[in-house]
C-alpha cells in the first residue's frame, strides 16, 4: 500500500513534460507475469521500495540455493538501501532488463561480497516478471546486482554453447513500477563501461524481508 502512495504522489505532483515527462507516458501493454515456476506460499519475499514505488519478489530457494542466499545476505545487512537502478535497456536490441544493486548516487560502486557460482541450468527461464543475477562474463562472478526481465529473454537462458544467467525469483507485486521505470531516458556515463544509465535517479530507498 506504501508503495501505491509512494508512485500516485509522485505522478501527481511531477510537472507534466520536460524532465518528468517518463512518470505520464501511458506504460506499454506486456501482459500479466506468468512465474518460471510455481511459488510456494512459504517462499522467503522481499519488498524493494524505490522512489517510484514497490516491488516485491518471491525467492526460489530450491531452484537457486546459492543465489538466493546470497541476496538474502545483501538484504539483510541493508545493502541495498540507498543503491540506484543503473541500467535500463530498449526493447531492442535488449535485453529488456532494468537492473540495479551496485551502485551509490554518482555511479559510486559498493564494496561486495565474493562472488558466487552460477545456478543457470536450475530449470528456471527468463521470462517477463523473473529475477536474475547479473554477471560478468564469468558465469561463477555474480555479486550483488540483480536484473528484472521487463519482458521474455530467452537468450539470457543457459544453453548449448551459452552460459545464461540465474533467476532465482519473481516479482509478485508492482510489476507497473518496473514497467515505469523503462520509460525513463538514459544516457552514456562517461569514464564508464555503463551506456543505459537512467537520466533522473531512480533509487532503492530500502529492500527488507516480509516474511
Amino acid at each position: 500500500m506504501r508503495g501505491m502512495l509512494v508512485a500516485a504522489a509522485v505522478l501527481l505532483t511531477a510537472a507534466c513534460g520536460g524532465r518528468d515527462e517518463w512518470l505520464h507516458v501511458p506504460l506499454p501493454e506486456r501482459g500479466e507475469v506468468v512465474p518460471p515456476a510455481p511459488v510456494s506460499a512459504a517462499a522467503p519475499r522481499v519488498r524493494i521500495t524505490t522512489s517510484v514505488g514497490d516491488v516485491v519478489i518471491a525467492l526460489y530457494p530450491d531452484h537457486a540455493p546459492t543465489s538466493v542466499a546470497n541476496f538474502l545476505r545483501y538484504v539483510d545487512a541493508g545493502f541495498y538501501d540507498g543503491t540506484m537502478i543503473h541500467r535500463v535497456e530498449p526493447e531492442s536490441p535488449g535485453p529488456p532488463v532494468v537492473q540495479g544493486g551496485g551502485f551509490s548516487p554518482g555511479l559510486e560502486p559498493k564494496v561486495t561480497r565474493g562472488p558466487i557460482r552460477g545456478e543457470s541450468d536450475n530449470g528456471l527461464g527468463n521470462v517477463r516478471g523473473a529475477v536474475a543475477m547479473a554477471r560478468g562474463s564469468d558465469p561463477d562472478s555474480a555479486t550483488s546486482q540483480f536484473f528484472v526481465d521487463y519482458l521474455d529473454a530467452p537468450l539470457l537462458n543457459q544453453g548449448p554453447g551459452n552460459d545464461g544467467y540465474t533467476v532465482f525469483g519473481v516479482v509478485v507485486e508492482g510489476m507497473e513500477v518496473i514497467d515505469r521505470m523503462t520509460m525513463v531516458p538514459t544516457r552514456s556515463a562517461p569514464g564508464t563501461r555503463l551506456t543505459r544509465v537512467p537520466m533522473i535517479d531512480i533509487l532503492i530507498e530500502q529492500a527488507r524481508r516480509e516474511n
